[in-house]
């Protein structure tokens, strides 16, 4: 390794060690229930479902919008094995069918089966749907989607699902513990880190061969098989993995919600995910996490004080008042959008030398303007 990647690491390292350093000092100064956390907790679960599905749309090429329904099997999935025993014959929340899991497991075992979940029943519909293309795919997981959110409020799974009504009660954040101990586990750190540790994956697994072949279909497939590249095998593989982390960033929403009902997974999900990615940057990672942080700050925090019916002192019309919030955030996301055709990041990753370039860009204009 030479001297320049070496130092790359190592300032890489550093900043990572800041963030969580970061986020422990906030998790001991500030009061739980203060709105940062929200952001903080929601960003990172929402950079992970977008950094999953532009491991589809922006590595591998396929317009994909079954998010909502891998996140869906991967909360439920969470909240059945997690949810205590005692809780499931008490009937406080089975209360109208008999659960037929007789067990409970702890909250790393609950992940990892909320996002194999994901990865089996993107293994199934992957079979059929993979070999379909563009807006095709595109419809074809949007209603999987649909059907499988309708299936989990059925009656009949009820002993499952409980049907359409609430689960609660099983291992949220509040209850989470260090390994072997009693002693709370900060919330907020253990987002960070389940996240931080699976988009971890996600890089190295974009930076090996199979990364590689991942971008090649992406670029052009008859070149790809050309060069011997299994398209259908490559294109399963992609769509897995990623259904397997948005599974697990499921199962992460369920601990932040503290309840699971289907009606919350809805398409509308899908698209928020889809505009966080393409507003980062399709193929960007770090463009991906940045733009999640920044949505979710926007809509559930920054401009919070619009449900008033105030932006910049000025007055809303009464026929804006009860949506004047969405309003403005939409102006926002199309101003975005319009100067920044490519997303913040384009395909590009947020590294030192950007950064570096980026500052010295803006100190010479201000040095210019003077």
């Amino acid at each position: 390794m030479d001297r320049e990647k070496r130092n790359h690491l190592i300032r890489l390292f550093a900043a990572i060690a800041a963030v969580y350093i970061f986020i422990t000092i906030l998790e001991f100064t500030l009061r739980p229930t203060s709105i940062v956390f929200t952001v903080l907790r929601k960003g990172a679960i929402y950079s992970l479902v977008a950094v999953s599905m532009n491991l589809l749309n922006g590595f591998t090429g396929l317009f994909s919008l079954g998010q909502a329904g891998f996140m869906l099997l991967g909360a439920y999935t969470y909240a059945i094995f997690t949810m205590p025993l005692s809780v499931k014959q008490s009937e406080r929340v089975y209360r109208y069918y008999e659960c037929i899991v007789p067990f409970d497991t702890g909250v790393f075992i609950g992940l990892i089966a909320a996002g194999l979940v994901a990865a089996f029943f993107a293994f199934l519909i992957g079979l059929p749907v993979l070999r379909l293309k563009s807006d095709y795919l595109a419809i074809a997981t949007l209603g999987f989607a649909e059907i499988i959110r309708a299936i989990f409020q059925w009656d009949v799974l009820g002993p499952l699902t409980n049907g359409a009504n609430l689960l609660r009660e099983f291992k949220d954040l509040s209850r989470i513990t260090l390994p072997f101990t009693d002693i709370p586990f900060p919330p907020t750190l253990f987002v960070f880190i389940v996240v931080g540790i699976c988009i971890l994956l996600i890089v190295l697994l974009i930076n090996s061969s199979y990364g590689r072949a991942f971008k090649a279909i992406r670029d052009d497939e008859t070149a790809a098989e050309a060069m011997g590249i299994n398209l259908f095998r490559h294109k399963e593989l992609s769509f897995v993995i990623s259904s397997f982390f948005a599974g697990i960033s499921g199962a992460l929403l369920a601990m932040f919600q503290y309840t699971v009902q289907a009606q919350q997974f809805r398409t509308v999900l899908t698209y928020e995910i889809l505009l966080i990615v393409v507003i980062g940057g399709i193929g960007s990672i770090s463009g991906s996490c940045i733009a999640s942080f920044l949505y979710i700050a926007l809509s559930e925090w920054w401009l919070r004080g619009l449900d008033m019916g105030t932006f910049l002192g000025i007055e809303a019309p009464d026929l804006f008042r009860s949506g004047f919030r969405r309003l403005v955030f939409s102006l926002i996301i199309m101003i975005i959008v319009l100067f920044f055709s490519r997303g913040i990041m384009g395909d590009k990753e947020l590294s030192y030398e950007r950064l570096k370039t980026g500052i010295s860009r803006i100190g010479s204009r201000g040095r210019r303007s003077k």
